[in-house]
């Protein structure tokens, strides 16, 4: 049995020690965050606890196949240096911390390790399952195997040095990566040589003034004109390309033309239009966010609608309890979307 703190990696350990101030770490931890090596964690999604149950499946199982229960959501990089207002992760700042996690990590965990030890954390997250009486037996076999990962738990995982190694891991596994950027590292983008096998960017704001009040950026180099040449890089990377949007109502949720000319610079295939939930750290006083700022479906499609008119994409599906809607740039795009897996 691994001694506490440990996690099993092959024949090796792998200490459980994060790299963060101890008093967030225990915070985290008490909202379920599992932590691998010195800045890795992984959390058990809703959807993989609803799925496992027979329950719903997420918008990624309706919008592109996977299956929601045999996939890990993870982070390969536990800071951020944006503070959203919208995000429902914890700000360390909002709780009295100011710590930046590219000057905290000396040697940065190896990528074998990373992906072993998150792994072996998702067997554990599930592990309880098996004895619910709601449980599909056969669902919870194959989430102990799992095929997918999603790199958008918390963070900014191209933090992470070594991404190329990392989605390669990943991939020899056989694990599908949905890797999410909030757009502002430009030279690790550029960096990319191994392809994820499905690349994430949030679009926080339509325009230069929203985008700073909103994504209360850390670092000097998180400006409008950085988010604009990361953009325009991404539109080169040779993978499915994806743009998720959060729309806050009295916020960004205007100015359909900003986002049309946004994705006229990324050419994502797909766009995800979804609602701002008032849920975790959004409810933090110090945002000054609330409850009525969450759009309803119809305002939710009518403005995706309004995008879709004014960048030339179209409303190819709808899912209910994310409450995001997908645009899809043409008919081929929507015809593949549904991504063939190996496991």
């Amino acid at each position: 049995m691994p001694e506490e703190g440990m996690v099993l990696v092959g024949k090796n350990k792998l200490t459980v020690e994060p790299h963060l101030p101890e008093k967030l770490a225990a915070t985290m931890k008490k909202q379920g965050y599992h932590f691998v090596g010195k800045h890795s964690a992984t959390k058990l999604c809703n959807y993989t606890s609803s799925s496992l149950k027979n329950g719903e499946t997420c918008y990624k199982h309706r919008f592109y196949g996977i299956r929601s229960w045999r996939c890990i959501q993870a982070t390969p990089a536990i800071g951020c240096n944006l503070a959203c207002t919208f995000c429902w992760r914890i700000i360390p700042e909002e709780e009295g911390f100011r710590w930046n996690e590219l000057n905290a990590v000396g040697n940065w965990d190896d990528p074998d390790s990373i992906v072993e030890g998150l792994i072996n954390e998702h067997k554990v997250l599930v592990s309880g399952y098996k004895g619910h009486a709601d449980v599909d037996i056969g669902r919870w076999h194959e989430a102990r195997d799992p095929a997918h990962v999603a790199l958008s738990l918390t963070g900014e995982p191209l933090f992470y040095p070594r991404m190329n190694a990392l989605l390669e891991a990943f991939h020899r596994r056989h694990i599908s990566t949905f890797l999410v950027t909030n757009g502002t590292m430009v030279s690790a983008l550029k960096a990319l040589t191994v392809m994820p096998t499905q690349l994430y960017v949030s679009i926080q704001a339509p325009n230069k003034e929203e985008y700073g009040r909103i994504t209360r950026p850390k670092a000097l180099n998180s400006t409008w004109e950085n988010f604009l040449s990361f953009l325009s890089h991404f539109s080169t990377m040779k993978t499915r390309r994806v743009f998720r949007l959060t729309l806050v109502k009295g916020a960004n949720m205007s100015d359909a033309d900003g986002y049309a000319n946004l994705i006229s610079i990324g050419r994502p295939h797909y766009v995800e239009v979804k609602g701002f939930s008032y849920v975790g750290g959004a409810r933090n006083e110090k945002r000054n966010l609330s409850y009525t700022q969450m759009p309803g479906k119809e305002e939710i499609l009518a403005f995706a609608g309004e995008i879709a008119k004014k960048s030339g994409y179209f409303l190819a599906d709808y899912h209910e309890s994310s409450r995001v809607a997908l645009l899809c740039s043409d008919e081929s795009a929507s015809a593949s979307r549904i991504i063939p897996f190996e496991k």
